[in-house]
């Protein structure tokens, strides 16, 4: 025991610690990047040379959050040899190889061509350096689709069999790869993805517009942004339902602690809050909707949801974190709907560089894709427990034979390491959005339009309303 918890307890806030850091800039750059090959798309299709200054301002923060990345990403392998070598042993033969086509796909992908998206521009034209962003782009969306395949089959498992030493073994990699879960699980985080950066760079813009609404780059990725929460915030709820009855099919255990049931009911009702108590078996202080919860859950008032009790006490997710961190989920991806929806009510009135009460209201919400997919990821993972591989290989029997006091001394020193370096990067990053954007002649020959062997014509900002086609 180290400080009351054991080794299996220890390594599980370790790994979901060093996980929680790593997720947050995959999450950031898988949009960025597509972002980034959105806006150079647009300086070539409309010469607006304050695309190619937008794109120069974001590429920095790319390359920041994208080695951000990859390092968290490292540190948190090691500790499938260090902590899960029993899960690593096992599920090596289905999980290895999965691991080893991300990285000869996406991220060779990614690295070879970011150098030329980052400094090429120059040295190899404006159509190459295109479609480096692009080869770019698509890496990180191949990186996520491979990521993704293999925590989706440890969710629903299948295409394996288990060998005489207890491995499981490929075979049929059809079937694992496009496991049950897979496509919903893929659309939901790309989605996320994209609206976790919509929100930052609709921050950034919103924060400028305070300043000077009349500041033509901010204008540019305000309306961009709120374009994306607009139309793909509607697209996540309904993806988000359909991952939802999914998971009702596969993993109903899951469902039961979301939602904070222990009894099974036809016509269940939707808690709104609660807290859920494992021990007594019920979801305290309820606040409760008739029905609901079997309406969105089943599409039908009088369907039926299992509750915890139909599964064994040792067979059961704890119910605490997935009910908190799905409502957390869910009423930030309302926010973003609302936040969606007022922007359209403002370019219909044409107000949308005007109303600082949405310019504030969208610089409060730039975390919020941050906190949400945390929230969701959190959801997902402890929602499996007590499995590392859903009803196959329990998180007790995946972990190496390691001491409580050497995990917990080693998880001590994760903190402060994370915290001094991981922070420091984060308030560099803050420090790079709150950059000016620039606005005026007197600044293109700084940038690299000339060199790109484009001549930009004058720049004028443009007159209230006037973009809200962007």
């Amino acid at each position: 025991m180290f400080l009351g918890l054991d080794a299996e307890t220890l390594a599980r806030i370790q790994f979901a610690f060093t996980i929680s850091f790593h997720f947050i800039f995959p999450s950031f750059s898988i949009g960025l990047a597509s972002f980034l090959a959105m806006l150079e798309a647009l300086w070539l299709i409309k010469k607006d040379d304050a695309y190619l200054r937008l794109f120069d301002y974001w590429k920095t923060i790319f390359a920041i959050v994208f080695g951000m990345g990859v390092v968290t990403g490292i540190v948190m392998s090691y500790q499938f040899g260090t902590n899960w070598s029993v899960f690593s042993d096992r599920a090596g033969p289905v999980v290895g190889p999965l691991m080893g086509y991300e990285v000869l796909t996406a991220f060779f992908l990614e690295a070879g061509f970011l150098g030329i998206m980052l400094f090429g521009r120059k040295r190899v034209g404006v159509g190459l350096h295109f479609f480096a962003t692009c080869m770019v782009a698509i890496g990180t969306l191949i990186s996520a689709t491979w990521i993704i395949a293999v925590n989706s089959w440890m969710q629903t498992p299948q295409g394996y069999g288990i060998n005489e030493v207890g491995q499981f073994i490929p075979l049929d990699w059809w079937a694992i790869i496009f496991n049950p879960s897979f496509p919903y699980r893929l659309v939901h985080t790309v989605l996320a993805s994209f609206l976790t950066t919509a929100f930052a760079v609709g921050a950034v813009g919103a924060w400028h517009l305070l300043k000077n609404k009349n500041n033509h780059p901010a204008r540019i990725i305000f309306s961009m942004a709120m374009w994306m929460a607009a139309l793909v915030t509607p697209i996540q709820i309904f993806v988000g339902d359909q991952h939802g009855l999914n998971t009702l099919e596969h993993q109903p255990a899951k469902i039961a602690a979301m939602e904070g049931h222990y009894e099974d009911q036809k016509g269940a009702p939707l808690i709104l809050f609660g807290i859920p108590d494992d021990e007594a078996e019920e979801t305290r202080f309820a606040i409760e909707i008739p029905k609901l919860g079997s309406l969105l859950l089943t599409h039908s008032l009088d369907g039926e949801l299992k509750g915890l009790k139909s599964w064994a006490k040792e067979d059961r997710p704890k119910a605490l974190i997935p009910f908190f961190t799905f409502r957390i989920m869910v009423g930030l991806g309302v926010l973003m709907l609302l936040v969606g929806a007022w922007s359209i009510l403002a370019r219909i009135r044409g107000k949308l560089y005007d109303w600082k009460w949405l310019h504030r209201a969208a610089w409060v919400m730039g975390p919020s894709g941050f906190v949400a997919v945390l929230a969701g990821w959190y959801t997902t993972e402890v929602g499996r427990q007590p499995f590392t591989i859903y009803g196959l290989m329990r998180t007790s029997e995946s972990l190496s034979p390691v001491s409580a006091p050497a995990v917990g001394t080693s998880l001590i020193a994760f903190i402060v390491v994370y915290f001094v370096v991981f922070g420091a990067g984060v308030l560099y990053l803050l420090q790079l959005m709150r950059r000016p954007l620039l606005s005026g002649d007197e600044e293109l020959d700084k940038g690299p339009v000339r060199a790109a062997g484009i001549n930009p014509g004058p720049h004028q900002d443009a007159p209230m309303g006037a973009e809200h086609g962007h």
